[in-house]
């Protein structure tokens, strides 16, 4: 049984690797503006934003279409909420504001493209979610 492919998914894919690319980059700049991530930070940022996006993706394409857009959709919408509270809100180490000058561009730069990929992908994963037919 083939199953037809919704235009959504392809997209949302490419949101998903795109976020994993920025996430990508804004690590090194993490890392080389040398702020602190705590062990559950890490753990929550291994599992909720790097590896569940993935797994959603997967799950979309080859397994159940309404539960892979529903962990794409809140794997994505977590991501945003967590990095929008420790990059803009909370004053930390971790705040846009706070970061080593040389970093700061960078930091802040793909701080603002990860809020927008997980706005954007969380977004259209609700709505993929939303309007799934489950065979």
């Amino acid at each position: 049984m083939t199953r037809t492919r919704h235009p959504l998914d392809a997209l949302l894919a490419a949101i998903v690797l795109a976020h994993l690319g920025v996430t990508v980059v804004h690590g090194w700049a993490h890392s080389g503006a040398v702020v602190p991530v705590s062990v559950p930070a890490n753990i929550f940022i291994v599992t909720v934003i790097i590896a569940a996006p993935l797994v959603g993706i997967a799950v979309l394409r080859w397994g159940s279409v309404p539960a892979g857009a529903w962990l794409l959709a809140l794997s994505l919408a977590g991501a945003l909420v967590f990095g929008v509270v420790n990059h803009f809100v909370l004053e930390s180490p971790d705040h846009v504001s706070h970061v080593a000058a040389a970093w700061r561009t960078s930091f802040g730069v793909t701080a603002v493209l990860l809020a927008l990929t997980e706005a954007f992908g969380s977004g259209l994963a609700f709505w993929r979610a939303a309007h799934a037919r489950i065979p």
